[in-house]
Parts: structure tokens; C-alpha cells; sequence
């Protein structure tokens, strides 16, 4: 971690005065420096690099769990916990978009009906002000429609 940091602000000050800054010797940087990345490393750079040509080809759209699967399909022997830190660590992320699902398509003659209450919510009485929404369950019958009407005074459900 020192000589990663001696490294990165070499060009801004002297190897000489960051060692001692970190409390390191010139020798260990430069023994560091010389040698060879690791195993682990080397295979971490590999799946990194079939990580990021399955992303692009996947239009930023894959995540742990299906780049994993491509990386397997692949011929890759990997698991999602190291393919989702690798991700996390080389800011991959998955785009996410939603599909927008129509649930209504019935071409009436009415128009839209204006808004009476116009954010005032507070009722003096019962049975003075109402409110509903309808809504939409998918069971596993198909859509069921859910039809709400709230008593604004009490708030409470009438309907």
C-alpha cells in the first residue's frame, strides 16, 4: 500500500523524500517495483479483461450473477462473488432500465376529469371529501385491477 502510494506521486515529488515521508527504504520501492505481479493478480487482470469485452458487448446491461454466466460459457472457471468485486472495483455496473408495461388500453370518449381537491387533503366533516386511486396486481390468474376510495376526514378506507 506505501509503495503503491510512493508510486502513484512519484512524477509530483522525489522517490528519496516519499520513502522517508512513509517511512520506507529506496531499496524495498525499488524491489517492489521489479517484481512480478502475482498469480492471483494475473488471473484477476485475465477475467478483468474478458469482464470488460462482455460488457461492452452486452451494452452495459449485464450484472454479477449473468456476466458470471458468460464468463462460464465462456470456458472460465469463476464464481460471482470475485467477477461482482471486480465489477465494484472497476466501476462495471450494470445499466438498469425498466420495461414500461401498458395495463390499460381502452380507447374511451371521456375526458379527463379535473382536479376538485387541488393538493387540499384536510377534510372539516365526513363525507365531504373523497379520494381514490386504482391500481394494478399481477396474480398468478393474470392483472387484477384494485379500486380504492378513502374517506379524506377519517382516512380511512370505504371502498
Amino acid at each position: 500500500m506505501r509503495f503503491a502510494f510512493i508510486h502513484q506521486y512519484r512524477h509530483e515529488w522525489s522517490i528519496e523524500r516519499l520513502c522517508s515521508i512513509m517511512q520506507v527504504s529506496e531499496r524495498g520501492y525499488r524491489a517492489w517495483k521489479a517484481r512480478p505481479i502475482c498469480h492471483h493478480q494475473c488471473i484477476d487482470l485475465k477475467i478483468l479483461s474478458h469482464i470488460g469485452e462482455h460488457y461492452g458487448l452486452s451494452n452495459g446491461s449485464y450484472g454479477r450473477h449473468r456476466m458470471t454466466m458468460e464468463l462460464r460459457e465462456a470456458g472460465l472457471d469463476v464464481g460471482e462473488r470475485p467477477v461482482g468485486r471486480l465489477m465494484k472495483a472497476n466501476g462495471i455496473r450494470p445499466v438498469r432500465t425498466r420495461r414500461h408495461k401498458v395495463t390499460t388500453n381502452t380507447p374511451h370518449q371521456y375526458g379527463i376529469v379535473a382536479n376538485l381537491l387541488d393538493g387540499d387533503f384536510l377534510a372539516d366533516g365526513p363525507n365531504r371529501k373523497w379520494a381514490g386511486d386504482i391500481s394494478y396486481i399481477w396474480t398468478a390468474e393474470g392483472w387484477l385491477d384494485l379500486a380504492i376510495v378513502i374517506n379524506l376526514f377519517g382516512r380511512r378506507v370505504t371502498g
